[in-house]
């Protein structure tokens, strides 16, 4: 009778001990939903947006789009995002944050945050660029379409705050236009 229960004890404490480490684990532990997207140009000839918040089943959304892309970048063409906190999504509440990807040549962000990030969680559902090692110039200038893009959030942190979120890309170079994209989405935790 001992025995049995040593037995059931030391299954118990294996089972426990299993979960605890497979729960310990990084993974997500957030969701989203997105809430608004816009791109905003100051030359829809070179570069246009027509973005929209798309329902592909009960409780999910992604986001579908159309860019015009007209104009050519070149090693002065810069880019970088900025990250904004709400915990109400009132315009007024939102909070500037340390995430963000430095003002850097185009060029440099390909190979930075878009291979990383933009790549991993877009390329699936879009026909933007996908490459292996280095960019190598030029951007194509083509009309680029998003199709149901669910952000798998591949290169972001595991970790963030509940509220409101929005990221302002923004794209600028000599003789050339500047555009901004923003995105705004819903974080909440993610129970299991």
């Amino acid at each position: 009778m001992v025995q049995m229960v040593s037995l059931r004890y030391s299954f118990v404490s294996i089972s426990m001990g299993f979960l605890l480490i497979n729960g310990i684990r990084a993974a997500r532990r957030w969701e989203y939903e997105p809430i608004s997207v816009t791109g905003i140009s100051s030359n829809d000839s070179l570069i246009s947006f027509d973005t929209k918040i798309v329902r592909i089943s009960r409780g999910e959304f992604g986001v579908s789009g159309i860019v015009e892309w007209n104009y050519d970048t070149t090693d002065k063409t810069m880019m970088e995002a900025v990250v904004y906190r709400s915990s109400s999504g009132d315009e007024s509440d939102y909070k500037l944050l340390p995430f963000s990807v430095p003002k850097q040549s185009f060029y440099d962000y390909l190979n930075s945050y878009y291979k990383e990030v933009i790549m991993k969680n877009l390329g699936h559902c879009s026909n933007v660029p996908q490459f292996k090692g280095k960019f190598q110039p030029p951007w194509p200038k083509k009309t680029y379409i998003a199709e149901k893009c669910v952000f798998k959030a591949d290169g972001l942190p595991d970790i963030i705050l509940p509220g409101f979120y929005k990221i302002v890309f923004n794209c600028t170079g000599p003789n050339q236009p500047s555009w901004d994209f923003i995105g705004i989405a819903k974080i909440r935790n993610k129970m299991f």
